[in-house]
């Protein structure tokens, strides 16, 4: 009932398990962190050929400021809007 090979047995197919699990996630995460560079290679290059747009809530922001220009050039014309 306690052989000892099988114990040996199990431990060694535990760490022969452990070890190929660990081998292909250490594969997948290189390959993860290869597609990132590679992202972020195309995407530097990207903007340097071409200007970055504006976001949208930097767009809402500056027809935000323009409106109170224009509202505070009417307070200085004297003009009630």
């Amino acid at each position: 009932m306690h052989d000892p090979e099988l114990y040996i047995t199990c431990a060694v197919s535990g760490l022969a398990g452990l070890a190929m699990l660990t081998t292909a996630g250490l594969s997948g995460w290189r390959g993860w962190l290869s597609l990132k560079q590679q992202e972020l290679g195309r995407h530097s290059q990207s903007q340097i050929d071409a200007p970055a747009l504006p976001s949208a809530a930097s767009r809402i922001e500056m027809a935000d400021l323009k409106e109170r220009i224009r509202k505070l050039e009417a307070i200085a014309a004297g003009v009630d809007l």
